[in-house]
């Protein structure tokens, strides 16, 4: 009579291999929570002007300054220029418009000083500004228009 003999089947763990999987799938969902993290964060901070960009606003605000103390007619013909200068030269342009924004309130307080805007406006207009310049080592000091 013949002896049948059989070998011993192995059981799929399924315990160890759903483990498994759950670790991988873990790991994937990190991933790409990190990497989402990420590309939201880079994607709301401020552009970084350049130093050359930073010094040339600086040097139109404080022009500026100085404008709006003098007559309407020369703050006209330095509106002009300095617009054309900062839109031919700064590559950042959103620093560029917070500086349009300066040179504006400059004519306008030149034409008339009573339209000045607060010095609260004006403090917030460099903190958004100097945000742009965090990188370029330069601050930004926006005096206040019209005392």
């Amino acid at each position: 009579m013949a002896t049948i003999t059989s070998t011993p089947t192995t059981k799929p763990n399924r315990t160890r291999n759903r483990l498994i999987l759950g670790a991988v799938a873990g790991a994937a969902v990190a991933a790409l929570a990190a990497g989402g993290a990420y590309w939201w964060q880079d994607r709301q901070e401020l552009s970084q002007a350049s130093a050359e960009d930073c010094r040339l606003a600086q040097r139109i605000v404080t022009e500026g300054a100085r404008i709006a103390a003098g007559p309407a007619p020369e703050a006209e013909q330095w509106w002009q220029e300095t617009g054309d200068e900062r839109r031919a030269t700064m590559e950042d342009g959103y620093l560029g418009a917070k500086i349009s924004r300066y040179e504006g309130w400059a004519l306008q307080t030149a034409k008339n000083p009573g339209g000045a805007p607060s010095a609260k406006d004006v403090k917030n207009l460099q903190e958004d500004a100097q945000g742009h310049c965090v990188d370029s080592g330069v601050t930004l000091a926006l005096p206040p228009l019209g005392s």
